[in-house]
């Protein structure tokens, strides 16, 4: 405890004992902290509402983003044109196994490169989209074993072609013609 020197009323001095209640000493510094707690916890939760601001902000940015760049698109690709088509009907009529290589569809056939079916029972039918101005075509070959096949085309349902191929190794093909569209490929005059 805290002492103090005072005097009597002698003069002499005299050490007092001073007390002081520890309810009062523990309310006088609670007075003294808790304004610095309050303005401590005030200071957390403002710190702590930045905080949720600065990711609610970070994620509506990055959504905008995202939904802006689907809406607008890569711009890495441009679109394709749309192809015109027209139906072609390969089938190959006989009995045994052949290899087909035909013309088929999609960017194969737009860059004119053939599907091929290896070993191909018979009879064998396929009904493909070929882009105009390529040529459908078809051929087939027969095995060691030989046989007889007979190939035939049509376009749009109109049959085009028919030939037969026979003994061991034979060959035959069956093609046509896809008139381009219109415009394409022609010069100001008509001429291809």
């Amino acid at each position: 405890m805290p002492t103090s020197e005072t005097t009597d009323s002698e003069g002499s001095p005299r050490h007092a004992e001073t007390r002081t209640d520890a309810s009062t000493t523990d309310a006088s510094a609670a007075d003294t902290t808790a304004p610095e707690n309050d303005d401590a916890g005030k200071a957390a939760r403002r710190s702590d509402r930045r905080a949720v601001a600065a990711i609610v902000g970070v994620l509506l940015l990055a959504t905008g983003g995202l939904v802006g760049y689907g809406l607008l698109g890569s711009g890495d690709e441009p679109e394709r044109p749309t192809v015109p088509t027209a139906a072609v009907t390969y089938e190959v009529l006989g009995s045994g196994t052949a290899d087909i290589s035909y013309l088929g569809e999609g960017e194969g056939a737009e860059a004119g490169r053939a599907d091929v079916a290896r070993g191909a029972s018979l009879p064998w039918k396929k009904t493909v989209r070929v882009p105009l101005g390529k040529q459908p075509i078809v051929n087939i070959v027969l095995g060691a074993e030989g046989g007889q096949a007979t190939c035939k085309l049509a376009v749009d349902g109109r049959h085009v072609q028919l030939s037969t191929a026979t003994g061991a190794y034979g060959r035959v093909t069956c093609g046509s013609e896809l008139s381009a569209p219109e415009g394409a490929g022609t010069s100001p005059g008509g001429e291809r």
